[in-house]
């Protein structure tokens, strides 16, 4: 055969992606500490170099991973992004029920419970997340002018991961549900003119 009849695979293009889409498939199917970087290697595919060229450590694989979630907007939180919607329709666009069977919750609420020290940078990464919802909330209560904002924000905070972690636990989307009912009762007493 001649060069130009020998198939050539390009080496170095897409690895990092693919490695991501393999990790994003794998935790949630089996979770995070249930999933090996061989079975990550294997699953993108890449060579374990290639895998550890990107991701040094299990750690640094985690946070791409969780990160890539963010970026991509494939978090429940990518509703509070949405300039199409009202303030109070992103709130709770939080509490929409998720199509998927089973039910998988929050990825930054199981990436902190996988990684439970504090000082992990998953955990960290995981702990940021879960503080950036608060200040996104705290600008959308803001602009429906409650006089409080932040404790609102704090409220809601905990009814939307209250909910991902019941509905996952459960594999029962009526549990958000309860949380819209809630979320609603809370908006409409923080904002009685509205």
């Amino acid at each position: 055969m001649t060069e130009q009849q020998t198939p050539q695979r390009r080496r170095g293009r897409g690895g990092r992606e693919r490695i991501l889409a393999a990790a994003d498939a794998l935790f949630e199917a089996q979770g995070i500490t249930g999933t090996s970087m061989e079975q990550v290697a294997a699953a993108a595919p890449v060579s374990k170099r290639t895998l550890y060229a990107h991701f040094p450590a299990k750690d640094d694989l985690v946070v791409g991973h969780l990160r890539n979630l963010v970026e991509s907007g494939r978090t429940l939180e990518g509703v509070l992004d949405r300039n199409d919607l009202t303030p109070e329709e992103r709130i709770l666009a939080l509490f929409t029920a998720p199509e998927a069977d089973p039910i998988r919750g929050c990825p930054f609420i199981d990436a902190a419970a996988e990684f439970p020290d504090p000082t992990s940078p998953v955990h960290q990464f995981a702990a940021e997340q879960k503080r950036r919802l608060v200040r996104l909330l705290a600008d959308l209560t803001s602009e429906l002018g409650v006089a409080n904002p932040l404790v609102l924000a704090e409220q809601l905070a905990v009814l939307v991961d209250g909910a991902a972690s019941r509905s996952m636990a459960l594999n029962d989307a009526s549990c958000i549900q309860h949380a819209k009912n809630a979320a609603q009762a809370l908006l409409a007493a923080a904002t009685p003119g509205r």
